[in-house]
């Protein structure tokens, strides 16, 4: 169909108010797409209902990951589907110690889920609804729903998420690497792995040798660092000569200072910090932007902690409308969560999505890092292949 009398046919839809003209319109413009179109404006559902699945799933780390208050080599995990007329969306739960969660608390949830009562998925609203109401907690298993159905309605759009908010794949930014708190020798180690394939890297902190650390990293490498205290700092006046002494050795962010429960200390510091200052443990979700408005500069958005993409695209736009900063970031994940947040990775000031490259056990492939940048695929849904 030439495209003047596509627009004929669409007006005179529009004209008459009719939807079911625009799928015929759809339907005679199948020689210009690839493939069949797998979204209809008037498709019924049929009578089937959505089938979730699970099973536990341990991931391997490729070094001993340390940070300021626990080491661990590996993380527990549980892989999701959802499958719905010959379509499979692809979920995650990744469960780190700080979350409190576990397989076993995680399967015990997923297995209260009752997703067969749904007959459409396009419903999200009224399913994560219904999904969020079976428990206060449990944000990791609600994530691995919410991500796996997202993955599901952008196959059935044949669309990636990006493209579904109306994002610009090119703007998504490099994402940081992050290197763990360990000796000088591993330090080096790990630092020389990956200091040639991305363009920022990530450090935490919060012990005693945080000097050490940076000037250990900066024997391999001058590129821009980001640094994470996880809560690690005790002394506001301290750590806030730390951070200009961090700014002076290349460091351009600053993640969690201090402890969740001194809210004022936070504060104090980000009023008087040379750096952005990020929350990341003390946001965890929607309900929580405004009590860290004035105590931080920018949030720190995981879909394990905010259940999932639907409430994170909602964090990331609140806090931009209070002008905040954001920061998207991950647990150690397979590339089915690290991709799913990557979704949004357009429209954030930091990203730390390389949770997928600290494991040697990935099942799938999906977000790349090229030359240390974010980059997305037309894929649909969260862009996934199975490996």
């Amino acid at each position: 169909m030439k495209r003047r009398d596509f627009m004929k046919a669409a007006g005179a839809v529009v004209a008459s108010g009719s939807l079911v003209g625009l799928a015929s319109v759809a339907e005679s413009c199948t020689d210009v797409r690839k493939g069949p179109q797998r979204f209809n404006l008037n498709r019924i559902p049929t009578a089937g209902g959505l089938k979730l699945t699970y099973q536990p799933y341990e991931l391997q780390l490729r070094h001993t990951f340390t940070v300021s208050s626990y080491s661990r080599k590996t993380t527990p995990g549980v892989q999701v589907r959802i499958d719905y007329e010959g379509f499979t969306g692809y979920g995650e739960a990744s469960m780190p110690p700080y979350l409190g969660q576990s397989v076993e608390s995680v399967c015990a949830f997923l297995g209260r889920v009752d997703l067969e009562q749904f007959h459409d998925p396009f419903q999200m609203d009224t399913i994560l609804a219904y999904v969020d109401s079976l428990s206060p907690f449990d944000s990791a298993a609600k994530a691995a729903i919410d991500i796996a159905l997202h993955d599901l309605v952008g196959k059935l759009m044949d669309m990636p998420w990006w493209k579904i908010w109306g994002l610009d794949a090119s703007k998504a930014p490099s994402t940081t690497f992050t290197i763990g708190i360990d000796t000088p020798e591993i330090v080096r180690e790990k630092t020389r792995e990956c200091a040639d394939r991305f363009n920022i890297l990530k450090v935490k902190v919060g012990l005693d040798n945080d000097k050490e650390m940076i000037r250990t990293i900066r024997e391999i490498t001058d590129l821009p660092l980001a640094v994470d205290a996880n809560q690690g700092w005790k002394d506001r006046e301290k750590a806030l000569d730390e951070i200009f002494w961090l700014k002076e050795n290349g460091v351009v962010m600053v993640e969690q200072p201090m402890a969740v429960d001194r809210p004022d200390d936070n504060a104090w510091i980000t009023e008087r910090s040379p750096l952005p200052i990020f929350a990341d443990e003390a946001i965890q979700r929607l309900a929580d932007v405004p009590s860290v408005k004035g105590a931080y500069h920018g949030i720190n958005i995981k879909l394990m902690k905010c259940t999932g993409m639907r409430e994170a695209w909602k964090m990331l736009n609140y806090a931009r409308a209070e002008g905040m900063k954001v920061m998207i970031g991950c647990m150690t994940e397979t590339s089915c969560a690290v991709s799913a947040a990557a979704q949004l990775s357009p429209a954030v000031d930091f990203a730390d999505l390389d949770g997928n490259l600290l494991i040697t056990n990935d099942i799938f492939r999906g977000m790349q890092v090229v030359d240390g940048k974010i980059t997305l695929s037309d894929l649909p849904g969260i862009g996934l292949e199975l490996l």
